[in-house]
C-alpha cells in the first residue's frame, strides 16, 4: 500500500525535527522556504501540506496564493501552522483555501487526528471520483461488446449532426446487421451468440478509423457514424467490412466453422431537408431493409 505523502513547510528546524518525528508513519517531504515548497511541488506529487503562516522569505499566506492559483497544485489540501490564535489569522486562513490549522506548541494527538482526517477524507474523494468515472463509462457502453452504447451514440452523433449542418461538412451514417442471427442463437445457443457479437465489433473496431463513431445499437445491429465522409467513401468503407465479417467465420469447439454476414444500409446528410441525426438514421434503416429483402450480406444506400 503507497503512503501518503506530505510536505512540512516551516522556517524553525526544530518545528521540522518535531513534526518530521511525530509524522513518522508518513512519507514527509521537509523545508524551511516557501520558495522552496514551491519549487518542490513542480516535481513531486503531494497528498498533503502543512505550511507555516510566519516565515521570512514568503509568508505562508503567499505561498498559499500561489499553488491555489496554480491547477496542478491548486487542490492539494493545506494546513497552516500557527501561533496565532486570533480569529482575523484563522479567517484569513480558511479565505485563501485553508482546510484547517494546527497550532503551536504542537499537541501530537491533536495534529495525527486532523492529519489522518484528511487523509482518509482525502482518500474517500478520490473513491468517488473513480467510482463516477466507472458509473460514466458504464453508462455509455455496451455491457458485452464494450462498443458506445445507443443512448451515448444519439448524443455525440446529434452533436456532429449540427456541426456538419452549420458548416457543410460531409456525415455518413451506417447500419449494419448480422444475418441471421436468430437462427445462430437458436442452432448454438446463446454463448456462441454472444462470441459472434464480440468478433463482429472487434472486426469493425480494428478496420474503422479513429474519428469513426462505433456502437452495438441493440440486439445484433450496429450503427456507425462517419464524420467528413460522403456516400461513396462510406459505402467503399462498409464494402471492406462487410468482406472481413464474411472472410472471418468464427471456430466452433467441435472444429467446424460458423459463417458470418452481415447487410449494411447508408445514408448521407440532406442539408436542406434533415432536422437531426434522427432523419439519416432513419434513411440508413431503409436502406438496411433494402439489403436485407435483396438477399443479404451486400451494402445498400438510401
Amino acid at each position: 500500500m503507497q503512503t501518503d505523502k506530505i510536505l512540512v513547510v516551516d522556517d524553525s528546524i526544530n518545528n521540522l525535527d518535531i513534526l518530521v518525528e511525530l509524522l513518522d508513519d508518513y512519507d514527509v517531504i521537509d523545508t524551511v522556504s516557501g520558495v522552496e515548497a514551491i519549487e518542490i511541488l513542480e516535481d513531486e506529487t503531494i497528498d498533503l501540506i502543512l505550511l507555516d503562516i510566519m516565515m521570512p522569505d514568503m509568508d505562508g499566506f503567499e505561498v498559499c496564493r500561489v499553488l491555489k492559483s496554480n491547477p496542478r497544485t491548486k487542490n492539494i489540501p493545506i494546513m497552516f501552522i500557527t501561533s496565532n490564535t486570533d480569529e482575523s489569522s484563522i479567517e484569513k486562513a480558511y479565505e485563501i483555501g485553508g482546510i484547517d490549522y494546527i497550532t503551536k506548541p504542537f499537541k501530537a494527538k491533536e495534529l495525527l487526528a486532523k492529519v489522518n482526517r484528511e487523509l482518509q477524507l482525502q482518500s474517500l474523494i478520490t473513491e468517488l471520483k473513480n467510482s463516477k468515472k466507472e458509473l460514466e463509462i458504464l453508462a455509455s457502453t455496451d455491457y458485452l461488446t464494450k462498443l458506445y452504447n445507443r443512448r451515448y451514440f444519439l448524443n455525440v452523433a446529434q452533436i456532429d449532426f449540427d456541426l456538419a449542418k452549420q458548416e457543410l461538412f460531409d456525415l455518413s451514417i451506417v447500419m449494419l446487421d448480422i444475418d441471421k442471427f436468430k437462427s445462430v442463437n437458436d442452432t448454438y445457443g446463446h454463448k456462441i451468440g454472444d462470441d459472434v457479437l464480440v468478433m463482429v465489433s472487434s472486426m469493425l473496431k480494428n478496420k474503422l478509423r479513429k474519428n469513426d463513431i462505433l456502437c452495438r445499437f441493440g440486439g445484433e445491429e450496429f450503427i456507425i457514424l462517419f464524420p467528413n465522409t460522403d456516400i461513396k467513401d462510406s459505402e467503399m468503407i462498409s464494402e471492406e467490412l462487410r468482406k472481413e465479417i464474411e472472410n472471418n467465420p468464427i471456430l466452433l469447439e467441435n472444429g467446424k466453422k460458423l459463417p458470418i454476414t452481415a447487410s449494411f444500409g447508408i445514408s448521407c446528410i440532406n442539408y436542406e431537408d434533415d432536422k437531426n441525426i434522427d432523419d439519416i438514421i432513419a434513411r440508413a434503416d431503409e436502406a438496411l431493409y433494402d439489403a436485407k429483402n435483396s438477399g443479404r450480406n451486400k451494402v445498400c444506400s438510401k
